[in-house]
């Protein structure tokens, strides 16, 4: 049975399950009826984050273009670009064994994709979650609901993994920003163009 959390909450991944490996971080949406044209486009991503919170090299921003990390140990599956249907949207899997060991934690996020030129935000989105599921028994071990706490952001911090003591925790983050994905780059310390 899933741990559901609420913002704020941390909860050991690692200590608990000591046979946990490998795990899907999987993220939902649905969006609201609104007056606009443009479809909604969000994208999920997953920063890999040294101590300091950032990102070592721009090839530990994994995303819908950079889907695999070099380490093999995240792996983007693939973009859902309208959202439809049930279940996840997008998923990232994650070998916990295969992390690096300059790696502190992975920071795991969602982004409307061109948000400004559509005028879109998450005030916009509904029923936003993220879960961890354990790939060897596809059990739901984590679960966090984000709410409908969001407006003008166009981009969220949903949760993060991260190291502590030897064991793998998760963090119910639920930070969001404006800028999109632009804005979480350069908090991560990734320059774009």
């Amino acid at each position: 049975m899933a741990i559901n959390l609420t913002k704020g909450q941390k909860v050991d991944l690692t200590k608990t399950n000591p046979s946990l490996k490998k795990v899907i971080v999987g993220l939902g949406w649905d969006t609201n009826k609104y007056d606009g044209s443009a479809d909604f486009d969000l994208d999920a991503s997953a920063f890999l984050l040294n101590e300091n919170g950032k990102a070592p090299v721009p090839e530990d921003f994994i995303f819908y273009s950079n889907t695999k990390h070099r380490s093999g140990a995240v792996e983007h599956t693939g973009d859902n670009r309208t959202g439809e249907g049930d279940g996840d949207d997008e998923q990232i899997i994650v070998d916990l064994s295969l992390i690096p060991d300059n790696i502190a934690k992975i920071a795991f996020t969602v982004t409307i994709y061109d948000a400004e030129n559509r005028r879109q935000n998450f005030g916009q989105v509904s029923n936003s979650y993220i879960r961890i599921v354990d790939t060897a028994t596809n059990n739901e071990i984590v679960r966090y609901d984000l709410g409908e706490d969001f407006s003008i952001e166009t981009a969220i911090v949903v949760g993060e993994i991260y190291r502590h003591n030897g064991e793998w925790k998760f963090n119910a983050i639920g930070s969001g920003f404006q800028g999109g994905l632009a804005a979480l780059c350069a908090n991560y310390g990734i320059e774009t163009n």
